[in-house]
């Protein structure tokens, strides 16, 4: 088979569903393995009670994700893209089976050289969200605008469902022998389930969807060498005998430079969206907001009530009036989020713990909301290969934040 013409979206093209549940699906594995690092930080601040590990672990996680991704975006357009993401997938599954590998392996003892190794598969962690979150954003990116929202909210949705599996873990098993270790076991397995599950769906579910196809197709058609190897695993060979004068007019594209600048404010906009959000979450809700009532599930409940409405939040801008599509809009609504930093003070040291978990949902609310806005408005006015590059290089400045 090869590719046709592209042009408007064929009507009766099959896919569109399927298409949409396999990128939320692909979506939550991309933050899965990660929200459960976060999620039994309780059996790991039980393990490790001097040594801070929600806030350590952020911190090793980071910098391997930042410097990865800054090798990716700026090799974009030479990086074959189906082998990206099916890589990033593979450490996630590996590293996620390797957390309980590593457990069973020291009888779920702390120390030193556990918690080292806990470090070390936090940074392929980091490795691998910078594979699967620019390369699956990019690929998404030149389709329809419903497939990366429905990506954006699995990502949401992964915190979600992991924030309720550990409310049903710890109550499952609080009463029970070693019960906090059995429900953290049995937490990791079912995420190790869900990445493997993304490499199959990947790797031959997605590719052959009529609907997914097409968009290759086009993109291909248009320059993009990135989705070669996703039109061969659909059995589509391209056409090489195009003239040389068509190829470079095809391939023409502004520079990474040029491309910066002209979309900086959206840079700044995914930057400034994570700096607040990750100097609150999750360290300061962990270690910083007092003992109440709930006592150890004082936490959990938190984390939960921020992923909940982190979800929620990623499906408001279909409701056309609610998306905020203006520059100046983003940016005004960006910067008066920072206000939540005195609220958030002055909460944890007078308030009691409802108006924290308020104030917690309206961090969740925000922080989904405006990153679903500005990555579906970003891309606008570009030649397909172009987009494909501006939307992996998106979550350069959301890492650096």
């Amino acid at each position: 088979m090869t590719i046709a013409d592209g042009g408007e979206l064929p009507a009766r093209l099959e896919g569109k569903f399927s298409a949409m549940v396999v990128c939320w699906i692909l979506g939550l594995g991309s933050l899965v393995s990660w929200n459960s690092m976060l999620t039994i930080g309780d059996y790991y601040y039980n393990l490790f009670p001097n040594y801070h590990p929600s806030r350590v672990l952020t911190l090793v996680y980071q910098p391997f994700a930042l410097g990865t991704m800054a090798i990716l975006a700026y090799n974009e357009s030479k990086i074959d893209t189906r082998r990206r993401n099916l890589i990033g997938y593979l450490l996630f599954f590996t590293s996620t089976l390797m957390l309980i590998v590593l457990d069973l392996a020291t009888s779920g003892r702390g120390g030193v050289g556990p918690f080292i190794g806990i470090c070390a598969i936090v940074g392929s962690f980091g490795v691998a969200d910078a594979h699967v979150q620019g390369g699956m954003v990019g690929d998404l990116c030149f389709m329809l605008p419903e497939f990366i929202q429905s990506f954006l909210a699995g990502l949401a949705a992964s915190g979600a469902l992991t924030s309720a599996l550990r409310l049903v873990t710890k109550a499952a098993f609080e009463k029970s022998d070693n019960g906090l270790r059995k429900g953290t076991m049995l937490f990791l397995a079912i995420s190790t389930f869900f990445e493997f599950l993304c490499i199959l769906l990947y790797a031959f579910f997605f590719p052959k969807l009529p609907i997914v196809k097409y968009f290759r197709s086009k993109a291909a058609l248009e320059g993009s060498k990135t989705v070669k190897a996703d039109l061969a695993a659909a059995g589509i060979q391209t056409k090489e005998d195009q003239g040389h004068e068509d190829n470079a007019k095809q391939n023409e594209r502004l520079s990474n430079k040029q491309l910066f600048f002209q979309n900086i404010d959206y840079a700044l906009d995914l930057f400034l969206i994570y700096v607040l959000t990750l100097s609150i979450f999750p360290g300061f809700l962990y270690e910083n907001t007092g003992e109440h009532k709930l006592g150890s599930w004082y936490p959990l409940v938190l984390i939960a009530a921020y992923n909940v409405w982190d979800l929620i939040s990623r499906y408001l801008p279909l409701v056309k009036f609610l998306k905020i599509e203006s520059r100046r809009g983003l940016m005004i609504a960006i910067l008066s989020r920072f206000l939540l930093i005195p609220a958030f003070y002055f909460t944890a040291k007078y308030g009691d713990q409802g108006w924290m978990i308020l104030l917690v949902s309206f961090l969740g609310l925000t922080n989904g909301h405006l990153t679903v806005c500005v990555l579906t408005t970003a891309p606008k006015g570009y030649k397909v290969s172009v987009n494909i590059v501006i939307c992996s290089k998106s979550y350069l400045p959301l890492l650096f934040g």
